[in-house]
């Protein structure tokens, strides 16, 4: 699909095709995010190199409908962690890199607000071992 898009003044033909845009004959692999998957990703660390532990925190207010993992348990990166439930959709929050669940400050049918901590994990490696 092409599209006429102008930048100071400056007009741009630029063509979508799935993943990928050309713009005057360059293509460039492109992503598309809505303020809400932002605003996701800014608070439960997805899209950055994540730190050894961290905090899965509520992007938004809600309810838990679910607690997918347990305390000690393993977690790769993209495991599901926590359901919040909010404006009617269920969000699933994931592990942004692997590592133990540390501590689960929530359970199913906690209303949370945004920034609530809802999962902690630590560094895998911190595990012992035996």
């Amino acid at each position: 699909m092409k599209y006429h898009v102008t930048i100071r003044s400056r007009t741009y033909v630029v063509d979508v095709e799935g993943g990928s845009v050309t713009v005057d004959g360059e293509r460039l692999e492109v992503e598309v995010q809505d303020d809400r998957s932002k605003q996701i990703e800014a608070l439960t660390g997805q899209g950055r190199k994540p730190a050894a532990g961290g905090m899965v925190k509520a992007p938004m207010p809600g309810l838990v409908v679910r607690v997918e993992v347990e305390r000690g348990q393993a977690v790769a990166a993209g495991d599901g962690l926590v359901v919040v439930e909010a404006m009617k959709m269920e969000n699933e929050l994931r592990a942004t890199h692997k590592g133990i669940v540390e501590q689960i400050h929530v359970k199913a049918g906690d209303r949370v607000e945004k920034g609530a901590p809802l999962v902690s994990l630590s560094a895998e490696s911190s595990q012992p071992s035996g």
